[in-house]
């Protein structure tokens, strides 16, 4: 959509400004619009936007307080450059969510909690151009016929829309911010996430081609902890990324990015992560990362773990470490093969070595509660060990919540493996 288009809905958009300046408001998009059509589609840069509503409400001999004609000047560009009235939360970098439940209702999420905001938009109509904005920049509709949308914004935000009639408070939006810099090791350690210790065991257990199973709620930090463990993958191999939506940033210079496609508008060309798992396995990868099954790709996953492409990790939404099997035997179900429980169970007990399980805490923190090693089976059941537990101690007077990370002193299988793989991880660390 151009910029003079742009600016002329906005001007459409009466009375979306609450204040006593919303005349002057309205004024100032009449003469932009005017002087942005004499230019062109030059100079319609941020800075030279700020720069023209400032000469024109010189002109108009306004009497703003400094802090007025700030606001003032910030939500023009806003609406015609960003996202509106949520522009201001999409830079905060303290906000990691932005969740929209219609005109009169936004929320972030900011240190693992969600609190209200007091942004506000005119009204539903107003929220649908934010989103409608939103999805055609990354070649997306959103409509009666299609009524949600899931999409990935320019700077790797995730976002999520869904619309009336399927929204019955009107427009809904949650945008997941995008880390420019993706945490490291030492971040999650200093965030309580993880310890020193369980580090170097996550680290030994990449190198040493563990397949790794990473569990645990919406907002947990499945995500982040895979980024982080992918981390540990030396350079040399070559790294295959699976998504529906691309959100990890890997460092190594051998790695290849996909990312499934929706259909068109005619119901054609979806391409799953099934299709992109399959696909993975003619790629010559040495490591495959799923970021998330979610379906009948678990089935080609346990597959590839199966047959020579170990060091692969792959999460799932699961609310215990036991549940996150049971749901990984279901989406295998999904793949419409009908396959007997014990073999799916079999499938799994040897191709998972690691689960690794994420929870977030009251306080909003999020850290590794479990870290269990699947050991096989016994009858119709996959047998674990726990390695790592998180064991609370209670909550502190500013209702942080105070406990450690505790080795349970069982010696893991894979340690013999480790060993013969020349990786050196001091058995002590799993007495303490």
């Amino acid at each position: 959509m151009s910029l003079r288009r742009r600016l002329e809905e906005i001007t459409e958009t009466v009375g979306f400004w609450a204040d006593p300046h919303q005349s002057l408001k309205n004024t100032v998009h009449r003469r932009l619009i005017e002087e942005m059509g004499r230019r062109g589609a030059a100079g319609t840069g941020r800075d030279e936007i700020e720069r023209e509503v400032a000469r024109i409400l010189d002109r108009e001999n306004d009497l703003l307080t400094r802090e007025d004609r700030t606001r003032l000047i910030k939500d023009i560009v806003n609406e015609a450059l960003g996202y509106g009235p949520i522009e201001p939360l999409i830079q905060d970098p303290t906000v990691s969510e932005v969740m929209v439940n219609g005109a009169n209702q936004v929320f972030v999420e900011q240190g693992g909690k969600i609190y209200p905001t007091d942004v506000r938009f005119r009204d539903d109509q107003h929220v649908m151009r934010i989103v409608e904005k939103i999805v055609s920049e990354v070649g997306r509709r959103i409509d009666e016929s299609q009524p949600y949308v899931d999409a990935r914004l320019p700077d790797g935000s995730r976002v999520n829309a869904i619309i009336p009639p399927l929204a019955l408070n009107g427009p809904c939006l949650t945008i997941r911010k995008f880390s420019r810099e993706p945490f490291t090791d030492a971040d999650l350690i200093r965030f309580g996430t993880l310890t020193d210790e369980v580090r170097d065991l996550l680290d030994a257990c990449v190198r040493a081609k563990l397949n790794t199973l990473i569990s645990g709620g919406t907002g947990s930090g499945k995500t982040t902890l895979l980024n982080v463990v992918s981390a540990f993958i030396p350079a040399s191999e070559r790294i295959v990324t699976i998504e529906d939506a691309a959100e990890l940033q890997l460092k190594q210079p051998h790695w290849v990015r996909l990312e499934t496609r929706p259909p068109n508008i005619e119901g054609r060309g979806q391409v799953t992560q099934r299709d992109l798992v399959r696909n993975a396995l003619r790629m010559r990868p040495d490591r495959i990362l799923v970021g998330e099954v979610r379906s009948g790709e678990a089935l080609d996953m346990l597959q590839a773990m199966n047959t020579g492409h170990e060091g692969s990790v792959t999460t799932v939404h699961a609310n215990t470490a036991r549940d996150a099997l049971a749901r990984v035997e279901t989406m295998v179900l999904m793949a419409g093969m009908d396959l007997p429980t014990r073999a799916i169970r079999e499938q799994m007990a040897s191709a998972f070595h690691l689960l690794i399980h994420m929870a977030r805490f009251s306080d909003g923190t999020r850290k590794i509660a479990k870290i269990a090693e699947v050991t096989g089976m016994e009858g119709e059941v996959i047998t674990m060990q726990d390695l790592v537990l998180f064991t609370p101690s209670g909550i502190s007077s500013d209702g942080q919540v105070q406990g450690r990370h505790v080795f349970t002193g069982l010696r893991p299988r894979f340690y013999d493996r480790m060993k013969l793989m020349g990786i050196e991880l001091a058995l002590s660390i799993f007495l303490r």
